[in-house]
């Protein structure tokens, strides 16, 4: 492994059988392009991620303009980078027995990531993540998430989380305390099988609702986060991304934070690394920008790869889904980031 990679806090030599496992919601992303007019006749916030009801998710489906829709979620996205570079990774996340629920597991696996959890028979519907991208590349995001927030800790996958050289858990599917539990029990799960355990903030909004929750998740169950720079300084409630750099160099968690077009810094102890932003020759859409930087990065570090070389890799992947619209690559990975492979 490279030098600057913790060791598995549990020793353990069995084989594994995933390079990353990732828990996160489940939902269908459906992205079409809008004008700023629509998004302020609809009183969006442009930018952001807003949780919305079932009704809403239903007017707002209705104003928007012909699209792509794909199985998403912001883990799910990730999973997707992982194994288009020729990793070997797995989802898990609740849909339900419903027409998008099956959309979402057939489309998810003809990616080649692996999904097997079983529809839920009873309950909300498959959630779905309303994406409207605007002229400048902004991306505003209207997510009902649906079944999937009915994950708790019975809906985990133990043999899954044992096999895997890292668990990923996704910081949307952080809301309910079942939720909560899940990640715990599972981040405990992988640490007992000798494995790693990585989360994303995934959003502002999502830290400052649970930012308790969330700095013991990061202190005590994880080794590596992934945050963009308003997401750190909001978990330490700092305005300096050095004074959130402190803190994680406190509890020993490998902390990857995004800067848009500055690149990105991984903070390792009293290290820092600070990596470029790739070149892009025009920016198209910014939605998966953090999910597919950390599939890059994910992925070389389940493989051993140095931090500089994890987080290079991430800027590639980064760079290639903000050139188009949608959350998916266009481009073969495995090739256009081979030189770090």
């Amino acid at each position: 492994m490279g030098a600057d990679i913790p060791a598995y806090r549990v020793g353990s030599n069995e084989p594994t059988e995933l390079d990353v496992v990732g828990i996160g919601n489940a939902l269908v992303d459906v992205i079409s392009q809008e004008s700023d007019e629509l998004i302020d006749s609809l009183g969006i916030v442009k930018g952001t991620m807003a949780l919305i009801d079932e009704e809403r998710a239903t007017l707002l489906y209705d104003q928007m303009g012909s699209g792509i829709e794909v199985s998403g979620g912001s883990g799910a996205n990730t999973m997707v980078g992982i194994a288009a570079l020729g990793g070997r990774a797995q989802y898990i996340g609740k849909v339900r027995e419903d027409q998008l629920g099956e959309v979402f597991g057939h489309d998810l696996r003809a990616t080649g990531v692996r999904f097997d959890v079983p529809p839920a028979v009873s309950g909300p519907p498959t959630g779905r993540c309303l994406i409207l991208v605007t002229p400048d590349a902004q991306r505003t995001m209207n997510t009902y998430l649906g079944a999937s927030t009915e994950f708790e800790p019975s809906d985990i996958d133990e043999k899954a989380i044992r096999s895997a050289e890292v668990l990923y858990l996704e910081g949307y599917l952080f809301d309910r305390p079942e939720a909560q539990d899940a990640f715990r029990r599972a981040a405990d799960i992988a640490h007992d099988a000798g494995r790693r355990v990585a989360v994303t903030l995934s959003d502002p909004f999502c830290v400052e609702r649970h930012r308790d929750a969330f700095v013991d998740l990061v202190e005590s169950h994880v080794d590596l986060v992934f945050a963009n720079e308003l997401e750190a300084l909001s978990l330490y409630e700092c305005d300096d991304l050095e004074d959130a750099a402190v803190r994680f160099a406190e509890h020993s968690a490998i902390a990857a934070v995004t800067r848009s077009e500055k690149g990105s810094v991984v903070i390792n102890g009293s290290s820092r690394i600070e990596v470029p932003a790739a070149p892009v020759e025009r920016i198209v859409d910014t939605t998966g920008a953090g999910d597919l930087y950390a599939a890059g990065f994910l992925y070389g570090y389940s493989r051993g790869f140095d931090l500089r070389r994890c987080a290079e890799l991430g800027s590639v992947l980064a760079a290639e889904v903000i050139s188009h619209i949608g959350a998916r690559p266009e481009s073969d990975l495995a090739t256009l980031a081979g030189h770090l492979l």
